[in-house]
């Protein structure tokens, strides 16, 4: 058995050991609290990872602490062979706030894409799936599939076929590319990984209207909208809209992996041993989903990320420097900031003053803040972001 002490150094531990398919940071992170980070020297930062869209609700939160640590002592696996109350609970309650029949559980985004576009073929009958331009759905061959980025896709290509990708907020290519087909389309209220570019007003109505239309199914993924992110409990809301499938994940556990597809009428039956996951629908992860409806509902913070994510837009907007910005965008507390050169330094810097941010891209700057967030610490943050991002406007003259 492998011996440890204090002595040890963990970051090179891990990097012996790891796979070395994510590019780590020269940060470790050892405890988390509400919307605080803190690394392995005491050093607390403002987090807006948020981890990577899986704390919402931020780090620890106690309802969800508390429901996990029940329920862990109660049960923690039960695969959906049998029935269980907890997950029982779960599912009426997700379905009831997504107005959507049917859910499957699983245990991520990607899962819930795959099994997305499982569930359209098999009850279209037809093969073909259309996605965006700039969108990405996953890693896994399904959701790889339909994600946009080349150098995501090219180097496991051949990938399914049948996928064609159209320009995001274009109704006139979806129409075009729409044909007896296509078994669904596939699309994100925001795209955050391609850049933080949200629907345009009246796109997602209609690209529902077209599926419609046209015997496809609609299909959004809401694995990082979801949950309260842009403002509302799920983003599609905002637009009015009702898809055939819902795709969530992120922070649909307080920070467990957990995934789910909502399943709307539309949809056909679905055969026994159609689909199936093993760890999908546990009851530690329905407990702590549980827990987070239960805050996202009774709580203000849904209100208050749409209303904080327009004021720190507006705030950026006015406050960051033409040189070094193009473009302050996104929904709730999804915010990107396009910048005119690589978003790399930016991110370093921000780390050395005590901010964790995101890429979405190369040259964007993504925020994700947690929507627990307190004002003093939001504001804090904008503020070094401005500050940042004006200092390396002054270096570069």
């Amino acid at each position: 058995m492998l011996t440890l002490d204090v002595s040890t150094d963990f970051n090179a531990l891990e990097d012996l050991h790891s796979s070395g398919v994510t590019l780590k940071r020269d940060l470790q992170i050892v405890r988390g609290e509400g919307a605080y980070l803190y690394d392995a020297a005491g050093r607390r930062y403002i987090d807006c990872v948020g981890g990577q869209g899986a704390a919402n609700l931020g780090h620890c939160h106690p309802a969800v602490v508390a429901a996990v640590r029940a329920q862990a002592e109660q049960l923690i696996s039960c695969p959906e062979l049998f029935h269980n109350p907890v997950r029982a609970r779960y599912q009426a309650a997700l379905c009831t706030a997504a107005n959507m029949s049917r859910v499957f559980l699983c245990n991520s985004g990607a899962e819930a894409v795959e099994a997305a576009l499982k569930f359209a073929r098999l009850s279209t009958g037809r093969p073909g799936i259309i996605s965006t331009m700039r969108g990405f759905h996953g890693r896994t061959f399904g959701a790889l599939s339909a994600t946009w980025e080349k150098a995501y896709r090219e180097p496991f290509q051949p990938l399914l076929p049948g996928v064609t990708h159209v320009p995001y907020n274009n109704l006139e290519r979806l129409a075009a590319a729409l044909d007896e087909t296509i078994g669904a389309v596939l699309v994100e209220v925001v795209q955050g990984e391609g850049g933080v570019h949200p629907a345009q007003d009246g796109y997602l109505q209609g690209v529902q209207a077209l599926c419609r239309e046209r015997g496809a199914l609609l299909i959004v993924d809401e694995v990082q909208t979801g949950f309260g992110r842009t403002g509302w409990l799920f983003a599609h809301q905002q637009d009015g809209i009702q898809p055939d499938l819902l795709c969530v994940a992120k922070s649909i556990a307080g920070g467990l992996p957990m995934g789910a597809v909502l399943i709307g009428e539309r949809v056909g039956a679905l055969p026994p041993a159609s689909h199936g996951s093993t760890f999908g629908g546990n009851p530690l992860a329905c407990a702590a989903g549980l827990a987070v409806l239960e805050v996202l509902q009774t709580t203000d913070l849904i209100l208050r990320a749409r209303e904080r994510g327009q004021a720190l837009r507006d705030y950026l907007q006015t406050h960051l420097p033409e040189r070094a910005v193009r473009d302050v965008r996104g929904r709730g507390l999804l915010i990107g900031i396009e910048l005119r050169g690589k978003v790399a330094p930016a991110l370093k810097a921000l780390q050395t003053h005590g901010v964790l941010a995101l890429p979405a891209g190369a040259t964007v700057l993504r925020l994700l803040p947690p929507l627990v967030i307190q004002d003093d610490d939001l504001w804090c943050a904008a503020e070094i972001i401005v500050d940042v991002l004006s200092a390396e406007t002054r270096n570069a003259d």
